[in-house]
């Protein structure tokens, strides 16, 4: 029988939940030294903090805000440890009493220059789990193209100029030719001619942009710094998927190939929120619970309509709203495994 690529997913994402304290406290129970960390505050409105390891703690950035890049503030992520990471008090990241969620990638621990692409780029990668850092110094240009040392095709960018105040820029392989959408707020995807934004994605060495009449600011603006979270396809660890919603309860089933522990889809043919859905929160079906990317509100409670359940080998839609299910809608999302289908010991997947 032939297994999967990566038989232990937690060794390369993993969703850690914590309390604050209001103080200083070091989160383990990530299983690995991370390379990005992304926080929200469960319980109250606040923004999302994105920090990684090619900018350098406490340097971050916001997924529901086109602010630039916040550096020198020392309450919030301190340091990247050996089995997680380190925070001060700052209260979007560790409130007394609050609750997080953390979500956490690992790419090499180490960065390196890249010279694929027309601008040299610095690089955190990890071809085995298909995830890379990408930054760069922006050359104004829609010619330029920047190495992602993935190896392979990405199936999904996420792009950010931290030096102005501009929008996120997202491309995924499911997207119409031509199309992006923003990290950032709720709106449908928007073709990118005159935009100056990512071009359809097609080089297993670099990524590159389209011509934009502002001189390409938010994906490659000149002098600017610049950076992209890279994601390719891995059999039993990653899928970036898409699905057509029916309109109803009945709804439909994707398959990723693994049980998922994180979730994050979008509506693109109309309005709708990045929603970010783990299995840690809870660790039961079905998922109540979820967080906007785009937006700073509290964890959204739908108990009362479940949208979704994890199951053994993808998940299945349990709601009817057009945030997950209109009828003939078009979603586009990027999955993690907790589980592959069936491990090298020959144990399969359970659902939860």
């Amino acid at each position: 029988m032939a297994f999967t690529e990566i038989d232990k997913p937690s060794d390369y994402f993993n969703t850690v939940l914590y309390t604050g304290n209001g103080s200083t406290q070091s989160i383990s129970g990530v299983n690995f030294t991370p390379d990005w960390v992304w926080i929200k505050n469960r319980v109250n409105t606040t923004d999302h903090l994105l920090f990684d390891v090619v900018r350098n703690a406490p340097n971050f950035i916001k997924s529901n805000s086109t602010s630039a890049e916040v550096t020198g503030l020392t309450s919030v992520l301190t340091s990247f440890d050996t089995d997680g990471f380190t925070v001060g008090n700052d209260g979007g990241i560790n409130s007394n009493g609050d609750t997080y969620a953390s979500w956490n990638w690992l790419a090499s621990n180490t960065t390196a220059s890249n010279t694929d692409g027309s601008i040299t780029s610095t690089v955190s990668a990890n071809t085995t789990s298909g995830f890379s850092i990408v930054s760069w110094t922006g050359d104004g240009t829609s010619t330029a193209t920047i190495g992602h040392s993935l190896g392979v095709i990405p199936s999904m960018i996420i792009l950010k100029n931290r030096t102005d105040v501009t929008n996120w820029v997202v491309k995924h392989k499911s997207l119409s030719s031509g199309y992006n959408l923003f990290l950032n707020d709720s709106s449908a995807q928007y073709n990118t001619t005159g935009q100056g934004h990512l071009a359809d994605l097609s080089s297993s060495s670099t990524f590159g942009f389209v011509a934009g009449s502002s001189g390409n600011n938010q994906s490659n603006g000149s002098g600017d710094n610049m950076i992209a979270y890279c994601f390719a396809e891995k059999k039993g660890f990653s899928k970036a998927f898409s699905y057509t919603g029916n309109g109803s309860s009945d709804s439909p089933f994707i398959y990723f190939g693994f049980k998922p522990a994180f979730v994050m889809l979008k509506r693109t043919d109309s309005t709708g929120d990045w929603q970010i859905q783990d299995s840690k929160r809870p660790e039961y079906n079905p998922l109540p619970y979820y967080l906007e990317a785009n937006n700073s509100n509290a964890e959204v409670d739908w108990t009362s309509s479940f949208p979704l359940d994890f199951v053994s080998n993808g998940m299945k839609i349990r709601n009817s709203g057009t945030q997950m299910n209109a009828s003939g809608g078009s979603y586009i999302g990027i999955a993690f495994a907790e589980n592959p289908i069936v491990g090298s010991n020959g144990v399969p997947s359970c659902a939860r």
